[in-house]
């Protein structure tokens, strides 16, 4: 261990100067201004430490992060996808970096040309009609989307619709969204591949019922075949259908949920159109919807008018949802994307994605327990370890994998299975990294038969070996004082 594997505050020594400015209001005794009540009673706890030192520090710890550009990173669910370079020098280009918000409209032209088509592009891989760039994160898109049909059944005087069904197999979010827009959940039975139950959903049916939330494929990774059928049910009741765009990805340039009937959608440009995320953003979740309820985005939308661009605030709409007009950079990372693969290259995503997928399933299946056959799409789920007589559990093959540099895919999610190993390598991964990361599940699958003590005591070879994860979630400590 170096003096660099140490925390920042480890590295302090007291009085040690690192930087050093003047006064920027000389003799003036600035604390006579703030109200007592307002200052601190105690002197503010920061490391003392020299400009080499913190530099050296901070280099260190970063290379012991581990990302998208450092190593294979499967995370079924989430879709961490590489950001290319030239989308980053996009957004950097000063023109853009440096545009304020609150600058007359005639001198953003170029800013909003690049919101208007985006906007527009999204609307064409997704068969929806009109987009608003608004929401910050697909979360935040789930709740316009769901006030969306909030908005629409009242303006209807429908406000005996205050339901909305969500299958058991579905992500958090969609019930979370659901009840902070203020509708209650009606839980719908899944078949075991995840797909919605025809019989449960006619059963949970009635006038009450607002809409159905849904990504297809499902979580599993399995395309909602009776998705037409799905949206007959919703539509004689006069619901919506809200398209959860987390895995989209599979569909890209294959199939439209608009074709398929859906009326809402939000889309994760941080996930499909591979703008980076992670660690809490930056994120982008823009909300698409079709033409009857156009009117109803999130405050103002951008519109052309002889050549000029500008902005529109529609009556029905349900309000800012963000401030000013949305992630700026984050969309012109996904307009970076999108033109530098083209239409004709944006159509081999989803088969890409879902090749790759099958390739690890079919690879992995005689030392995985696999409990759905068949054609997966954009991501493969695993039930552990195929044979259970080892008592290695999803948590030990996950901690031995940090061992050989990868990082682990999603584990215990979805929660219809109890050892789920959720796998979504992406279209841009090359076959050779694939079989990297094969080779490397085998031999974990290997020394779980012939030395399982090796594998449930795993990692080794990381900064710290196993955590009580239990303890550090009931009992966070942030702060460095409360570990002295």
């Amino acid at each position: 261990m170096t003096p660099y594997d140490k925390l920042i505050f480890e590295l302090s020594t007291k009085d040690r100067v690192g930087y050093s400015l003047p006064n920027p209001f000389g003799d003036y005794d600035l604390s006579k201004d703030i109200p007592q009540s307002l200052k601190r009673t105690e002197e503010t706890y920061l490391p003392e430490v020299a400009e080499l030192d913190v530099v050296r520090h901070y280099s260190n710890v970063s290379r012991k992060n581990f990302g998208i550009e450092t190593g294979f990173y499967p995370l079924g669910s989430c879709t961490m996808k590489y950001n290319p370079k030239i989308n980053e020098e996009m957004a950097a280009l000063p023109n853009l970096r440096g545009v304020h918000p609150l600058q007359p409209v005639n001198t953003v032209q170029g800013s909003l040309h690049i919101y208007y088509e985006t906007a527009r592009m999204l609307s064409e891989l997704s068969g929806l009609h009109q987009f608003s760039l608004n929401p910050f994160a697909g979360a935040q898109g789930e709740l316009a989307g769901l006030m969306i049909m909030k908005a629409y059944h009242l303006k209807k005087g429908n406000t005996h619709k205050t339901k909305v069904i969500v299958p058991d197999s579905a992500h958090g979010t969609n019930p979370a969204s659901a009840t902070v827009a203020g509708f209650d959940i009606i839980e719908v039975k899944s078949n075991q591949d995840g797909t919605v139950n025809i019989k449960a959903l006619k059963a949970a049916i009635t006038d009450e019922v607002a809409g159905i939330m849904l990504t297809n494929p499902n979580t599993l990774g399995i395309f909602e075949k009776d998705i037409l059928k799905i949206s007959r049910l919703i539509h004689q009741v006069d619901g919506l259908l809200y398209y959860d765009g987390a895995n989209l990805n599979a569909l890209l340039g294959y199939a439209r949920p608009g074709d398929m009937g859906f009326d809402i959608i939000h889309i994760n440009l941080h996930k499909t159109f591979s703008t980076p995320h992670g660690g809490g953003g930056p994120g982008s979740g823009p909300v698409g919807v079709c033409k009857k309820l156009r009117s109803f985005l999130p405050a103002p939308t951008v519109i052309k008018k002889r050549n000029q661009y500008d902005f529109k605030y529609e009556q029905d709409a349900i309000g800012r949802v963000s401030s000013f007009y949305g992630n700026f950079s984050v969309v012109t990372k996904a307009y970076s994307f999108m033109l530098t693969l083209g239409k004709e290259n944006l159509s081999k995503v989803g088969g890409l994605s879902v090749l790759n997928a099958n390739y690890i399933k079919a690879s992995l299946e005689d030392e995985y327990f696999l409990p759905i056959k068949g054609l997966c799409k954009h991501e493969v789920v695993f039930d552990g370890l195929k044979d259970k007589s080892t008592g290695v559990t999803t948590l030990d093959v996950a901690k031995r994998m940090l061992d050989f540099g990868v990082h682990p895919p999603t584990i215990y999610f979805p929660l219809v299975f109890h050892q789920s190993l959720m796998i979504e390598p992406v279209e841009n991964e090359s076959k050779e990294t694939l079989d990297h990361f094969i080779g490397i599940l085998k031999q974990i699958a290997y020394e779980a038969k012939t030395d399982p003590e090796k594998v449930k005591h795993a990692p080794y070879t990381t900064v710290v070996r196993r955590l009580d994860e239990v303890l550090a979630a009931r009992q966070p400590k942030v702060k460095y004082k409360d570990l002295i």
